[in-house]
């Protein structure tokens, strides 16, 4: 996966949510990864994309305040990421090495 590192490619992934993006990135130069570059099966990418799709829902973003749910909210976000992360490390196998970031908004 072409990524900003020295050599343009990584083996150093990390799943994280964000707003508006691809939700693999590379470990080291922290580029966005195109989720149709990561060599994972059609129906993982489905349910990563909607994982990420949901990143924030604790937010209320028209006065960017947490909602009275957020940590609940966030934590089944995070779980969520966490089980995905681990069906990326099962399809990529031992070549990639794969971590977790999880949201910490509603914990500030």
């Amino acid at each position: 996966m072409r990524c900003l590192c020295e050599n343009n490619d990584t083996f150093d992934l990390k799943v994280e949510g964000d707003v508006d993006t691809d939700p693999i990135w590379c470990n080291q130069c922290g580029c966005n990864l195109d989720i149709e570059e990561v060599p994972i099966s059609e129906n993982l990418k489905d349910e990563i994309i909607k994982w990420a799709m949901q990143y924030g829902k604790w937010i209320e973003w028209s006065t960017d305040t947490l909602r009275s749910n957020a940590i609940e909210l966030e934590s089944e976000h995070n779980k969520l990421g966490q089980v995905l992360t681990e069906k990326v490390k099962k399809e990529l196998g031992a070549r990639y090495m794969i971590s977790f970031l999880p949201s910490s908004s509603a914990r500030l």
